[in-house]
């Protein structure tokens, strides 16, 4: 073969070659495009975009009175376009970012003016599009740094990027803190009313597209959320705020002077169930006082006296004994132990007396004299007032009851009778016991406690919880008349006479001073009580009913001196500003000046100057004229139904009022009154339609 020949067969074979790879690379193009585009595009944009759930602001949770307990409020993540169109110029970048910077300092204070201009000018040099300047911003600050230099160039101009995010807040700060409780990612199912109605208050997320920016940051590619978030319901719980405040106040203030080392209080209304206050203190190691456990719903514990309640009940309702019925008091011997009265014996008295004065030796008698042969009948009672159960609270973290009954392998038929007479051998948590009470002072009638009156959405109620009576009749009539004379013979004549009575109105109750088992050694390690007083008032006429707590005092330890003071302030307080308890004669005086109040309910203000005895002078609308004589001039803030309501001026609770009553979703910002409203007064807008209030 010549060397031409060999030359082209060379060029050939490598054009041929050429033309196969060729054709290879056309393939694999075709096979990318086509076959496997989707992925790669799908890929494509995971690696470059993304949707982020927008968090829903949560529902608020509002007291009785309509005061906000717990609501969301915008909180905002600082963040800057170097490159934005009105700062695209360097002249015009150099000549402001000075001024920025200064006022950036002296705004916040967290950084020099030097310090803020080095990070922008930095920033600028890496061309970021999303630099971070300041997180945790309020709604009231971003307004103020909308109008620094730069920024006040518009929201595209000035590259001011404000990324909306919703902080959980509460009013009223530490008021029922463990009862409106939390949730986070940390804790499962949530504490107090936010855990427990977290699938109505949470609402539903929305969406937004982020596009990732240099060194992994996400930017959102609008301020526009592309799926909205749908807001959550709102919650109406049962707690007064004011007397909330003064239950909190004399639980801590006893706590302080007996050197304890937690307790609790609740007040429950009578009739309804509906739990007014609940306060829960732990000493922490600065020596305040903090919430930081439910002891009212988890606190299970020996009752101790309070508990003797349960006990003559039992034995009056099945004629073991009277109230005139002599017993023994001082010691009581059983096998293996001696019952004693701490306070020593008070001779041969009545089963009243023994009551009133808190007898551990008679009332152990009188159970095991009792029951003796037939033990159950006695434990059967307890059962059939649920005291063995839960009661299915509207919040979590109810403890589970203990009480035995003599099927239990640790019933003991020589101690376990005896000593479950005076409140041991059996674990109930503070409100289980108060809950037991109220229905000897609500005629009889065993009903569960109430936290959460309503769920409304938009202003529209979506569920209403009423009360749940558990036992129609915990006892005869007979029974229940006895007991509730005996239970004001204890502030008459017994143990509370000295600091639970008042002689302005009756109060009825009991006292309890249990010794607190330590969890390995028993009652015989280091000796720690439980001091409580359990009760309700006014007892002619029973309103609220009470218990207080106090564990591990170190001033004391003896139930009257103890809980005694914090109940007797907590119901003094009560009654004396409950208007239909305490019906003072009331004084109509002439009035030349206009007390301040904020715009709002006039109905409510009315009724609170006629309660003060302060004669009101009312405006009139039509041609009659109007009252001369003395007195508060009012007028009524009337608007036309169907027509948004006009809420400048007014107090955040006054607002959200009147607004939730004409059926508008509410946003709020600020605090103070309000300044100004999204939609104005007299405007026709639907039902539903969300209306933003900032306040002032």
């Amino acid at each position: 073969m010549s060397i031409r020949t060999n030359i082209l067969v060379r060029v050939y074979l490598a054009f041929g070659l050429i033309l196969l790879f060729a054709a290879a690379v056309v393939f694999q193009l075709c096979r990318v495009q086509f076959v496997q585009g989707e992925k790669w595009k799908a890929m494509s944009r995971v690696q470059s975009t993304r949707y982020k759930n927008i968090e829903a602001a949560r529902g608020n949770i509002f007291a009785v009175d309509g005061s906000l307990l717990a609501t969301s409020v915008p909180e905002y993540e600082l963040h800057m376009d170097m490159l934005a169109g009105g700062i695209e110029n360097d002249k015009v970048f150099n000549e402001k970012i000075d001024s920025l910077s200064m006022k950036l300092a002296n705004y916040f204070g967290d950084k020099s003016a030097r310090e803020y201009s080095r990070l922008f000018r930095d920033a600028r040099k890496d061309r970021s599009r999303y630099q971070l300047v300041r997180r945790k911003v309020t709604y009231n600050q971003l307004k103020d740094i909308r109008k620094f230099p730069i920024f006040n160039m518009g929201k595209y101009k000035g590259g001011l990027i404000a990324v909306q995010q919703n902080r959980r807040i509460m009013p009223f700060r530490f008021l029922a803190e463990r009862t409106i409780g939390y949730k986070n990612e940390n804790v499962k199912n949530g504490v107090g009313l936010e855990g427990a109605y977290a699938n109505y208050i949470n609402g539903e997320n929305g969406k937004r597209m982020e596009r990732r920016m240099a060194g992994g940051v996400w930017m959102p590619i609008n301020d526009e959320d592309e799926i909205a978030p749908k807001e959550g319901a709102d919650i109406i719980s049962t707690i007064d705020v004011n007397m909330q405040d003064l239950v909190q106040s004399a639980l801590e203030k006893q706590l302080i002077i007996t050197k304890a080392d937690h307790g609790t209080a609740i007040l429950m209304e009578v009739a309804t169930g509906e739990v007014r206050a609940v306060a829960n203190y732990t000493r922490m190691p600065d020596g305040s006082f903090k919430e930081k456990f439910n002891y009212a719903i988890a606190g299970n514990q020996d009752p101790g006296s309070t508990f003797k309640l349960a006990s003559y009940m039992a034995l009056l309702e099945d004629h073991k004994v009277d109230t005139n019925t002599m017993v023994n008091t001082g010691e009581y011997p059983i096998p293996g132990h001696t019952i004693k009265d701490s306070h020593g014996s008070i001779g041969r008295v009545t089963v009243k007396k023994a009551f009133e004065k808190s007898s551990n030796a008679a009332v152990a008698y009188l159970v095991n004299n009792g029951y003796k042969n037939d033990q159950s009948k006695f434990t059967d009672h307890l059962y059939n007032w649920h005291l063995n159960e839960k009661m299915g609270l509207q919040i979590p973290g109810e403890a589970q009851p203990v009480v035995k009954n003599p099927n239990n392998r640790s019933w003991n038929k020589n101690m376990t009778l005896p000593q479950m007479a005076y409140g041991y051998e059996m674990q109930l948590t503070p409100l289980k016991m108060l809950t037991f009470y109220n229905a000897v002072a609500n005629n009889g009638k065993l009903v569960t406690p109430v936290f959460v009156k309503e769920i409304r959405r938009l202003g529209n109620t979506v569920e209403r919880f009423q009360t749940r009576t558990v036992n129609e009749k915990i006892c005869s009539d007979i029974t229940l008349k006895k007991m509730q004379e005996m239970l004001e013979g204890v502030v008459t004549e017994g143990s509370g006479k000295e600091y639970v009575y008042n002689p302005l109105y009756k109060i009825a109750g009991k006292t309890g001073t249990a010794q607190v088992a330590d969890a390995n050694k028993g009652y015989k390690a280091k000796k720690q009580y439980q001091a409580s007083f359990c009760g309700y008032f006014p007892a002619d006429k029973p309103k609220y009913s009470l218990i207080v707590v106090i564990n591990d005092p170190k001033n004391g330890y003896y139930a009257a001196s103890v809980s005694g003071p914090a109940f007797r302030e907590i119901a003094d307080r009560i009654y004396a500003g409950d208007m239909e308890l305490n019906q003072a004669p009331s004084h109509l005086i002439g009035n030349t000046t206009l007390p301040k109040f904020k715009q709002g309910n006039l109905k409510a203000l009315k009724k609170v100057y006629n309660n003060l005895g302060i004669k009101p002078l009312y405006a009139s609308a039509t041609p009659t004229g109007v009252d001369t004589s003395s007195g508060i001039v009012s007028e009524d803030n009337k608007y036309k139904t169907g027509t948004v309501p006009n809420v400048t001026g007014m107090g955040l609770s006054d607002a959200l009022y009147a607004l939730g009553n004409a059926g508008y979703k509410v946003s709020v910002k600020g605090s103070g009154s309000v300044t100004t409203q999204s939609v104005t007064g007299g405007s026709i807008i639907p039902k539903g339609s969300k209306i933003i209030i900032e306040l002032q």
